[in-house]
């Protein structure tokens, strides 16, 4: 029985660039792949089931990467397989490059922006 409906992921050739796709290393090395660099955008993701507490932080985070100018996705995950796989337990939660960074919380956007600078200055983000 497959929980969550997951299935065995298939190995694929890896990019020269870590991001995945099937790009030469000569294409990256010209700077045609086309592909951005892990860590050239950060990933930010709001954990929610779509109350308004998970929508309230959802637009926090957007305000405090907004203020701070920062390169980055945010995006709002509603699907509980997701969420399970990170471990959350309660929400909303904040999950920057894949660590979740708070949980049951709605920060505020000062809040926000205090996470994100500290996890940037510890070298996660160059």
């Amino acid at each position: 029985m497959a929980l969550f409906k997951r299935t065995k992921k298939q190995e694929q050739a890896a990019c020269c660039c870590g991001c995945g796709s099937s790009c030469s290393s000569s294409a990256q090395q010209e700077k045609e792949c086309g592909c951005s660099k892990p860590g050239d955008v950060l990933q930010i993701k709001v954990l929610g089931s779509g109350c308004k507490n998970c929508h309230a932080l959802f637009e926090n985070t957007k305000a405090a990467v907004a203020e701070q100018s920062l390169s980055a996705d945010v995006l709002y995950v509603t699907d509980m397989a997701e969420i399970a796989a990170y471990g959350v337990m309660r929400m909303p939660a904040l999950v920057i490059e894949d660590t979740v960074v708070s949980m049951g919380k709605v920060l505020q956007p000062e809040e926000v922006t205090s996470l994100l600078l500290r996890f940037i200055k510890n070298g996660v983000q160059s």
